[in-house]
């Protein structure tokens, strides 16, 4: 018979397991379920809003990716004065 050894546990068992052990956690969840269901009554109701939503999203991560370049060019300096 061949012998068998336990299996380690998945990364994402053990995250699953220690947010479901925090307290408050599906309060969280509940809340911004709450918020996207009224979010979307009210795209429903005021389709306009919908507009404004994409146009602020996209100002947002193109503010995220300027500083992100920026961010990307400090590391690529460092990593040339390092070596230079």
């Amino acid at each position: 018979m061949v012998e068998t050894t336990a299996m380690p546990m998945c990364p994402m068992a053990g995250i699953c397991k220690s947010m479901t052990e925090q307290p408050g956690s599906g309060v969280w969840m509940m809340g911004s379920g709450i918020v996207l269901i009224a979010l979307g009554a009210l795209i429903i109701v005021y389709p306009q809003i919908l507009a404004w939503i994409v146009a602020i999203a996209l100002i947002l991560m193109g503010v995220a990716m300027l500083g992100m370049t920026n961010f990307m060019r400090g590391i690529r300096r460092r990593i040339q004065n390092t070596r230079g």
